[in-house]
């Protein structure tokens, strides 16, 4: 998916822009007010996480129970993870994609968007937020015992 030259990109660009942003910010209200600013929104983020985790975790076994496969609420928990690891991390520029991915809308957005880009394959599954599903499904077949399973 990533190549390792983007992985080190990656790795390299993203401390530089948190420096700077610290650098900037700090400059602007101050070092302690930004400590502070970075904690908060490590709380914030954690508490976030924690209200869409149970609400996702909710969908996802009101989707199971229904006997649909529960891809995209799957998605929709790995991006959570993803958001609050990136909330965990100092700095603003994390902190701003962890917010993307904890807000409902803009998290499903995104998953939208990555599945257009095919960063997500899901086959085989119904968008079921935008059309509910009509009953129970029949699948038509027919049996037949063989002599040799009655014998045994």
């Amino acid at each position: 998916m990533f190549s390792f030259r983007a992985l080190l990109a990656l790795f390299l660009i993203v401390p530089i822009i948190e420096i700077y942003l610290l650098i900037q910010i700090g400059g602007v209200i101050g070092a302690i007010s930004t400590v502070f600013l970075v904690v908060f929104t490590a709380v914030l983020g954690a508490l976030l996480l924690r209200q869409q985790g149970f609400a996702t975790l909710q969908r996802l076994r009101a989707s199971m129970a229904r006997g649909e496969l529960p891809a995209l609420q799957l998605l929709e928990g790995v991006l959570l993870l993803f958001g609050g690891a990136l909330l965990l991390t100092p700095g603003f520029f994390t902190d701003a994609i962890g917010f993307v991915c904890l807000v409902p809308p803009l998290r499903q957005g995104l998953i939208a968007w990555l599945m257009r880009r095919g960063m997500f394959n899901v086959s085989g599954v119904a968008d079921t937020s935008r059309s509910p599903r009509h009953g129970p499904r029949t699948i038509e077949g027919e049996f037949s015992r063989d002599k040799k399973d009655e014998s045994s």
